[in-house]
């Protein structure tokens, strides 16, 4: 493989957009934040490898579960900008993102548990109760939903 992809391998960021299923200026940004390599053609028009299909797909899914445009850049700069990434290489990140999954399921489990303890007591207890916070006395523990998150 050569660093430097050929002509043959960039496309131009309209192609790309329409074969990635995304507006034109979501491609853009992902360039904008480094999610995505581009090479600039003798008239200045962004050109990208053909390999960034893959790399806009992951983004979309991920960001569709839950995982934040920060988190995907942190995946996406292990991985190779001149060259296709190699199975290995998505086995690693595969891998990464099972496990932020994971953690989101468990959250998300406990949410589900949370909500349906106190919709499901009726008592809205004004001192056991997650989501009544009687003359706001837990603004002065700090920011946040102090007694859901177990502050």
């Amino acid at each position: 493989m050569t660093d430097t992809p050929t002509s043959a391998d960039l496309l131009p960021i309209g192609q790309i957009a329409r074969r990635a299923g995304v507006p034109v200026s979501t491609v853009r940004y992902y360039e904008s934040i480094g999610l995505l390599p581009a090479v600039r053609s003798a008239g200045n028009t962004r050109q990208f490898p053909r390999h960034v299909l893959r790399r806009i797909a992951f983004i979309q899914v991920s960001v569709r579960y839950g995982v934040t445009l920060g988190e995907v850049a942190e995946l996406l700069a292990t991985l190779p900008s001149d060259h296709p990434p190699t199975r290995a290489d998505w086995a690693r990140i595969s891998a990464s993102w099972s496990e932020h999954l994971a953690r989101q399921q468990a959250i998300l489990a406990r949410m589900q548990e949370e909500l349906t303890g106190c919709i499901g007591c009726g008592c809205l207890s004004q001192t056991r109760c997650a989501v009544v916070n009687s003359r706001d006395r837990l603004g002065d523990d700090g920011p946040g939903p102090r007694r859901v998150l177990g502050f």
